[in-house]
């Protein structure tokens, strides 16, 4: 039973140990991974195997849950739950002020000729009352469509989101990676009309995305441009699939992260602008996390009638996600983390107002 699923989790949450829930998009099995000691098991070449958390600042560690215990439940999403749309944000003048600057700031650079594309973001705080697995269980209500999580490692911290963006994808031979871009807010319409900024920032990830990974894999196909709906907001997709070669996967990830959709482009010095002009340290935000070379069981039937029997094999998969929609629990607050990406078209009132409306997905979930 899903309650004694929760049990489990909240024992280890209560003896301070490493542990991870999460569910998949559209699917509705929860897992976890538990760790039996605190040890802080850092990523050295992706070839190890648990689930991951990789920080923005690829300098810095991605740290791993070893998989001492897994667990699974069904879990049936209670579609009774709603979440309060705010009346009021926790925002001040101040805080608008400081983001619209910039933005500014941000075009100025564009137009300077010192970088395409910039994504800039900002942490708000807001207090809390429902304890972390009460938070994790609204995020599976309300986002069916994203990657759910509760994160935590005691010499690390807590973390929650519900993310709509897939970094890579391996299984067999396979990755699939996803370019995700263009925001508005969903009022009904799943096919909106997008303007040429939109549809700009999205052919320069998708084009990003491409160039990193031609390298290391062979065979690339890049579908049609489709809308997708997030929670209360609207996205533009591109999936991108192709071969990948054996022991590829620690360069493929050094090249892509972090994206354009969560960094600029070129990569460097919009980096830079980032980590030099952004007043906050982003920690985890606009990282990556997900199995890292997890097993995975399939079935498969060999014949073609029913009196033949049903094989099972182990695979290994890897499925990380960008840690987007997201926020962190600390010091008796609630940390939530939104960004918007600015080209040459931006309109800074339009960007602000953009990052109001991503923090939704948190606030009303906490509220």
């Amino acid at each position: 039973m899903f309650s004694d699923f929760l049990k489990k989790i909240e024992e280890q949450y209560h003896n301070n140990l490493p542990f991870v829930v999460y569910r998949k998009p559209e699917d509705n099995e929860v897992k976890a991974v538990f760790q039996h000691n605190d040890h802080t098991h850092k990523v050295v070449d992706y070839a190890e195997t648990g689930f991951v958390l990789s920080p923005f600042e690829s300098s810095d560690a991605a740290i791993l849950i070893y998989p001492d215990e897994t667990y699974s439940s069904t879990y049936r999403v209670n579609v009774e739950e709603k979440t309060l749309k705010l009346k009021n944000t926790p925002y001040s003048d101040k805080d608008e002020e400081f983001h619209i600057q910039l933005i500014k700031k941000g075009i100025q650079a564009i137009k300077k000729g010192d970088f395409k594309k910039v994504v800039l973001s900002r942490v708000l705080q807001t207090t809390y009352k429902a304890p972390p697995v009460t938070i994790f269980q609204r995020l599976l209500n309300n986002y069916s469509a994203a990657f759910c999580y509760l994160w935590y490692h005691p010499k690390i911290g807590l973390w929650l989101g519900a993310t709509p963006e897939t970094l890579i994808k391996i299984e067999n031979d396979t990755l699939t990676t996803n370019s995700l871009a263009g925001t508005q807010l969903f009022t009904g319409d799943l096919n909106p009309h997008w303007g040429q900024k939109e549809k700009e920032e999205q052919q320069l990830v998708t084009d990003y995305i491409v160039e990193a990974i031609s390298g290391a894999v062979s065979a690339i196909q890049i579908s049609d441009v489709r809308c997708i709906k997030a929670g209360n907001l609207m996205h533009l997709k591109t999936k991108v699939t192709s071969k990948i070669v054996s022991g590829k996967l620690n360069e493929i990830i050094s090249k892509i992260h972090p994206t354009p959709a969560v960094c600029g482009m070129p990569k460097r010095p919009s980096k830079a602008f980032i980590l030099k002009n952004e007043n906050y340290h982003r920690e985890y935000y606009t990282g990556f996390l997900g199995e890292l070379n997890m097993k995975k069981e399939r079935n498969r039937t060999v014949g073609k009638n029913t009196e033949h029997k049903a094989y099972r094999f182990l695979k290994k998969t890897t499925e990380l996600y960008v840690n987007l929609r997201c926020m962190q629990l600390k010091d008796n607050a609630a940390h939530i983390y939104v960004g918007g990406g600015i080209t040459k078209d931006s309109i800074p009132e339009k960007e602000w107002e953009e990052t109001v409306n991503k923090s939704r997905t948190m606030l009303d979930i906490i509220t």
